[in-house]
């Protein structure tokens, strides 16, 4: 980490640069390496943290191999956005209803998260699964859908 984060340690606001490629390289930020990055700037851990936990962006944890977002605007709540996420997070083993910020399975397969607005308005209420966006989904669709996509991600594997 300390060799991800050093190049940009004079450069002014080599800060978040310097998270963000050490996201890129490993796929989060983890939390062991906030005193190592701190040590670098010669900033205290708790300013690290501070910029680690602002910016949403930055994950502090692996992310999970699949995430479905559902989408929470207003049209797809019209037409049961809520129900949906709720059918989605039981399904995956997701967290409770309702979670704001999203939820991973126990098992760090899937990720479940709310977005505000796939652009599939029209075609309400939608999701996207590892970024494809599916519209007019209902928890039957889902299910077939996500079976069919874990089991291409199964075939790509093998």
């Amino acid at each position: 980490m300390r060799r991800i984060a050093e190049p940009f340690q004079d450069t002014p606001g080599g800060l978040l640069p310097a998270l963000h490629a050490v996201q890129d390289a490993l796929g989060h930020v983890p939390r062991e390496g906030v005193p190592v990055i701190a040590e670098v700037f010669n900033l205290s851990r708790a300013e690290v943290h501070g910029v680690l936990t602002y910016y949403h962006h930055f994950r502090t944890e692996a992310p999970p191999r699949h995430v479905v977002q559902v989408c929470r605007a207003e049209s797809c709540q019209a037409m049961g956005a809520e129900a949906l996420m709720a059918h989605v997070q039981l399904t995956l083993g997701c967290g409770g209803h309702g979670q704001a910020h999203g939820s991973r399975s126990a098992d760090g397969r899937f990720g479940v998260e709310p977005v505000y607005c796939l652009g599939l308005c029209a075609s309400s209420p939608a999701l996207a699964v590892d970024g494809e966006p599916h519209a007019r989904m209902s928890p039957a669709r889902f299910d077939a859908l996500i079976a069919e996509h874990i089991a291409e991600q199964a075939e790509a594997q093998a």
